[in-house]
């Protein structure tokens, strides 16, 4: 997917379009979390959709959720979807910082292991 350390560094132009593509991938894995949110708040524990939403996007961005899932009010589907949605979000974080870091991490470490004068 990367150049070999033995490639050149891939021009700023190639670099852009490259860290845009990695944007675009994380902006889709972020969209389809946030979904699968909205729809697991909205059939399993019954919030409306704008309350679903807004639930979802709290956990998704760390944040916590919005509505106290009461007792005696949540199905325990309900709360069993929450735990694991809280749980795939902050796996989810890490994935997004992987996916967008990747390039630039890559791009400083290939930047320290070019050596013009090897003859590797």
């Amino acid at each position: 997917m990367f150049e070999h350390r033995h490639e050149p560094l891939l021009p700023r132009a190639a670099f852009l379009l490259r860290l845009v593509r990695h944007g675009l991938i994380s902006l889709v894995i972020i969209l389809s979390a946030l979904g699968i949110g909205i729809l697991g708040y909205h059939e399993c524990v019954g919030l409306g959709w704008i309350n679903s939403t807004l639930n979802a996007a709290m956990i998704l961005g760390g944040m916590g959720p919005v509505d106290n899932l009461a007792p005696d009010t949540v199905p325990v589907s309900g709360k069993l979807f929450a735990a694991a949605y809280a749980l795939f979000s902050g796996l989810l974080f890490i994935v997004v910082m992987g996916v967008m870091l990747g390039p630039v991490l890559h791009r400083l470490m290939h930047r320290f292991h070019l050596d013009p004068d090897s003859d590797r």
